[in-house]
Parts: structure tokens; C-alpha cells; sequence
């Protein structure tokens, strides 16, 4: 059995090594202004480094240059295809065909994956993109099994496939939306989305050529939240993805936490795996337990077991899997099992952490029963994050190591 990509969201070089700790064989990130996450901290002096820190423990990065592009931004698109060359990305992401064609006249070597964003939903489709240049086609999201299963039994040989498995969903056709540029002047094709499909709206619908067709809408006081989608898992369908032979399963979220990567990438890394190893004994309860101890929206499958589900809406616009939240980061590991940990929330004597172990599932926990101030070497009894990279030293019962993700049990 061939082995499979696991593809993990970098919003920052730090989010790279922490995906990379934690199980990602690559990583994909943004250009500061024409990917589609500009909000990203990612710029270009991170992203060289991201590539030179990926290249040297033998991983690989591929940049996004996939926004919808206007001809006022083809001198900088221009000048980004070779820079990105010459410091070595391993792939573009790319939707727009002129981007593309940019991309082949000035790094005629670059491999070109195409982006969800372009809606490849056909066998037919990918063909006509690695006829134009592309190494890899990023499937659109609506597939459903059945659907991915004809492109990857009739696709040419040579061609890669590339799904998502696990994030957030946009509410429009594959992500490609006006919605924001609409209402709020920040065009989500060009990386500035604003959110709205999150946004609070109170609406009255009917289809005017079916009287009485009325949507019923659940209101509170803050509206119904009807543009927002539920989050896509589909940890349940691993063993299925691997055997139809998706070359890569992508994981969503640029804009997510070091704790929020840490802990899926873990829990993907370890069911890709465990399947390899044990067909027999597999089984996704262990690693969905792992995936709903950071906040959702609710997760869906969409359309990937039944292009008829409906059960995608997330119509609370509230946040689910509360019980955890990200604790602290591993800093630097001291004598005598002390380590000083950068802080993420408040932390206080008796709390119950757990430590996030890279290959393995399993989770190794302590109760915080020494606490110290970083600079002047005293017991203290609680600390509140009040800037970021604040520090405190604390002592943990077992072996870490720099980088490992600390979440703390509410």
C-alpha cells in the first residue's frame, strides 16, 4: 500500500513546526497579499524560512497564489512566481488560468496544483488541467465518494488528486463567493474575505412561485446565523479515502491555533496510520473523541457518504467541544522536570493539563502543583496571559520536549 500525503494549513512558521511535530508530511501557506488567507501571518521573509526549515527535516511546502486575479496584478504575480522559485516552494496553488500561464512561462519546472477554488467536479476537468500544466488537481468539496472514486480509477497515472478532510466550509460553491465584497467592500477571491456567511441575520423567506413555501428560521435574540456551514470531518472515512488512492488529504485552517493543528493533524496522522498497520482493528471512535476537543461549529460529512444530506447548516453560531481550551507551549525544557512553558490562557495551581504526545493518540496528564514566576524565580498561584509570549515555569512529571501543545481541561 502506497503511503498517502498528509497536508496540514501554515499560518506562520511556528504553525509549520508545530504541524510538522505532530504528524504533516507537508504544509501549504500564503504569500502576504495573493493567497486567499492575506490575514495570515505568514509574509515573505517566514515563508523562505518555512521552506528552508521544511526542506532540511525532509518535508515540503506548497504556496497559494490562488486568488481571481485583474491585470493590475500581474506585475506582482510576475515578480512572486520567481521569487518563490528561486527560494524553493515545492508547488503553486493556483485557480486562475491566467495565473498559470504566468506560472509556466517564468518557472517552467514549478509543479502547479490547482486549486479547490478552480470546481474541478469531473474527470474530464482534471484532464483538461494537466493538459494546461497542473501536477495535482485540489477537488472541489461537493464530491461526493462515488464521484471521487471514477476520477481516481479513470484519471491519467501521472496525475495527483488532492481532497479536503477536515475544516471549515464555505458557504458558497466551493469557496468561491461575492458575498463579502458585496457587503462589506473585502473581496473574498482576492483574500480578504470578512465573514459574513458567519454573521447574524434576521430574514423572512418565500419563493415567490410556490405561495406559502415558507423557511422556517429558529430566531433568538442575536438572529439565525442561515450562511453558516458546519465544519467537514471525515475521520470516519479514512480507511475508504486510502483505498480508492487520493494521493493527499488536506486539512483546512491557516488561521487556526497551534493547539487547533496540533491536535488534528495528531488525530489524522494517527488513524492514517493505524490503518497501515491494522486494518482489522481499526476503528474512528478514539481519533473523533481527539477531534472534538477543539471548538467547532458541528461536523458534517456533506456531501462526501450522501449528496443529499442536509444536516450542514451550523444555524446556532455557536461554538461546540468547549471543555478544552489551548493551555500553554512547551518553551524549553529545564533540570529536574521544570519547564518553562509560553502561556495561551490563564493558568492556576490544581488545574488539570494534558500534553499532546506526537505519534501516539494517547494524551499524558498532570495537575499543575508547582507554578513559578519566569523572572524572579517565585512560587505563584495563577497567571493571566497579558501579552503575547508571556512565560512561566512549571513543573511536568514526565518527559517533553520543545514545541509539544498543552491544552488545559475547563
Amino acid at each position: 500500500m502506497k503511503k498517502f500525503e498528509l497536508l496540514a494549513p501554515a499560518g506562520s512558521l511556528e504553525k509549520a513546526k508545530v504541524a510538522f511535530m505532530y504528524g504533516a508530511d507537508a504544509v501549504y501557506a500564503g504569500t502576504s497579499r495573493l493567497s486567499l488567507r492575506t490575514r495570515a501571518e505568514m509574509n515573505s521573509d517566514s515563508l523562505e524560512e518555512t521552506i528552508k526549515y521544511a526542506h532540511k527535516i525532509g518535508k515540503k511546502v506548497y504556496v497559494a497564489l490562488n486568488i481571481y486575479a485583474y491585470d493590475e496584478d500581474y506585475k506582482e504575480i510576475e515578480d512572486e512566481v520567481k521569487r518563490l522559485n528561486e527560494i524553493g516552494a515545492d508547488a503553486l496553488i493556483v485557480a486562475d488560468g491566467g495565473i498559470i500561464e504566468i506560472v509556466k512561462k517564468i518557472a517552467p519546472n514549478m509543479p502547479i496544483h490547482v486549486s479547490t477554488q478552480a470546481n474541478s467536479t469531473s474527470l474530464h476537468s482534471c484532464e483538461f488541467w494537466k493538459n494546461n500544466g497542473a501536477s495535482r488537481i485540489i477537488l472541489a468539496r461537493e464530491l461526493s465518494k462515488d464521484k471521487i472514486s471514477y476520477i481516481m480509477k479513470n484519471k491519467s497515472k501521472d496525475l495527483e488528486i488532492e481532497m479536503f478532510i477536515h475544516g471549515a466550509i464555505c458557504f458558497a460553491y466551493s469557496g468561491r463567493c461575492y458575498l463579502s465584497q458585496y457587503l462589506s467592500d473585502r473581496g473574498a477571491n482576492c483574500g480578504d474575505c470578512s465573514q459574513p456567511c458567519r454573521w447574524q441575520y434576521k430574514i423572512t423567506a418565500e419563493e415567490v412561485n410556490t405561495p406559502g413555501s415558507i423557511i422556517n428560521l429558529d430566531y433568538d435574540e442575536k438572529g439565525t446565523y442561515i450562511f453558516s456551514s458546519k465544519d467537514l470531518c471525515l475521520i470516519n472515512q479514512i480507511p475508504g479515502i486510502i483505498d480508492m488512492g487520493v494521493e493527499s488529504l488536506k486539512i483546512e485552517g491557516r488561521l487556526k491555533t497551534e493547539y487547533y493543528l496540533a491536535t488534528v493533524v495528531r488525530a489524522y496522522r494517527q488513524a492514517i496510520d493505524d490503518y497501515y498497520n491494522s486494518k482489522e482493528n481499526w476503528n474512528s471512535n478514539k481519533y473523533l473523541k481527539e477531534l472534538e476537543t477543539v471548538k467547532t461549529r458541528g461536523l458534517s460529512e456533506f456531501y462526501y457518504s450522501d449528496k443529499n444530506n442536509q444536516d450542514i447548516h451550523d444555524y446556532s453560531g455557536q461554538n461546540e467541544n468547549l471543555k478544552y481550551e489551548f493551555g500553554a507551549k512547551v518553551e524549553k525544557v529545564l533540570e529536574n522536570n521544570l519547564v518553562i512553558v509560553e502561556i495561551k490562557n490563564k493558568l492556576s495551581l490544581g488545574d488539570c493539563l494534558e500534553v499532546l504526545i506526537p505519534n501516539s493518540i494517547e494524551n499524558s496528564s498532570f495537575t499543575i502543583d508547582e507554578l513559578y514566576d519566569i523572572e524572579t524565580n517565585s512560587k505563584i498561584t495563577t497567571i493571566n496571559p497579558g501579552r503575547k509570549g508571556q512565560k512561566v515555569k512549571i513543573k511536568i512529571p514526565f518527559n517533553v520536549k520543545k514545541g509539544y501543545i498543552i491544552r488545559r481541561k475547563k
